[in-house]
């Protein structure tokens, strides 16, 4: 029996693996942290300094920012804060 491919692109392939809902949850993920990696950056504050203004260690902030973890709430506020940014609740409009 042949193995038959799922797909030849990314989109394809997590269409079929994945929920929506997890699709959802792991692109709201990618665009949190990509703000904080963007907001970062564009401040000129290292990892190391935001783990001084912020309270989270560095390790923590790199598995962040490299996708090895699932931070909580608490752990994005308090990364967020001190580069002036925070999370909001906003009603789903589709």
């Amino acid at each position: 029996m042949k193995n038959k491919a799922i797909g030849s692109k990314w989109s394809d392939v997590r269409k079929e693996i994945f929920t929506p809902e997890e699709i959802a949850a792991s692109d709201l993920r990618v665009a949190i942290v990509g703000e904080l990696i963007k907001t970062r950056h564009k401040s000129g504050i290292s990892q190391r300094k935001l783990e001084e203004i912020s309270g989270v260690k560095q390790p923590i902030i790199a598995r962040m920012e490299n996708g090895k973890t699932n931070p909580r709430i608490d752990t994005i506020l308090k990364v967020l804060a001190p580069l002036g940014k925070t999370l909001r609740v906003e009603d789903l409009k589709k």
